[in-house]
């Protein structure tokens, strides 16, 4: 599942005439950096959610020869991260699966996370498997941290305890059953890691590369020199 619907506000003027999917990066539009994940990962079929400016998102995804896009039209109601794929779940299917963001995108280090996240999944510990970054290895984020990893790779709230934080990346592997119970319509996916954290079932996993957080306008420079530095 690739998240596409959002109206990159904090991107303004450059999302005034096209969504912050579309936005470029060294030449290149950001969602095309996560398919790039998704394609090296062998992933043969993927999602993607549109609201604003759907038709743009939709004419990318035509020219798109691999992998096979599905698209999930939320143009009547925006549902947020959770909401969306809900939504998306009949198309989904009934196996554990991704979820990337299409707004900002990391770069590997050694073996490719996507692959790591699939190799690290345990389907009886866990609900979901999130990335996450040590905030030194972040490009362009400004934030304090997310998620606090235990020993055992459970996750806990930044505010929790006491530890090193990290920044959630926008990539993470879940299981459908995550979603059981969900409230109909728009939600963030913060309420359902929430539970699962109340479960001990949210795992962590922490990215060895960089993490190129592409928020505002000026944060393209910041990428495009971390890009040129690789």
């Amino acid at each position: 599942m690739v998240l596409a619907a959002g109206y990159g506000q904090r991107m303004r003027p450059l999302t005034d005439t096209r969504p912050k999917p579309l936005v470029e990066v060294a030449g290149r539009a950001l969602i095309d950096y996560g398919f790039d994940r998704l394609r090296q990962a062998g992933v043969e079929t993927a999602v993607v959610n549109v609201h604003y400016l759907p038709e743009q998102i939709e004419a990318w995804a035509q020219r798109q020869s691999a992998p096979r896009i599905i698209i999930s039209d939320e143009r009547g109601d925006i549902l947020d991260t959770g909401g969306g794929v809900a939504k998306a779940l009949p198309l989904l299917g009934e196996n554990p699966f991704f979820v990337i963001n299409s707004d900002s995108f990391w770069l590997d280090m050694g073996d490719p996370a996507l692959d790591r996240l699939r190799a690290a999944w345990d389907d009886g510990a866990m609900d979901c498997l999130l990335l996450l970054c040590p905030l030194q290895q972040t490009v362009g984020y400004d934030g304090t941290g997310d998620f606090l990893r235990g020993e055992d790779g459970r996750l806990t709230r930044r505010n929790a305890g006491k530890g090193e934080p990290l920044a959630y990346i926008g990539g993470y592997l879940v299981s459908p059953r995550l979603f059981a119970g969900a409230p109909e319509g728009k939600f963030s996916m913060n309420l359902l890691w929430d539970r699962a954290i109340a479960g001990g079932r949210l795992f962590g996993l922490s990215h060895l590369g960089r993490w190129l957080h592409v928020g505002t306008p000026d944060a393209i420079g910041l990428a495009e020199r971390a890009l040129a530095e690789r």
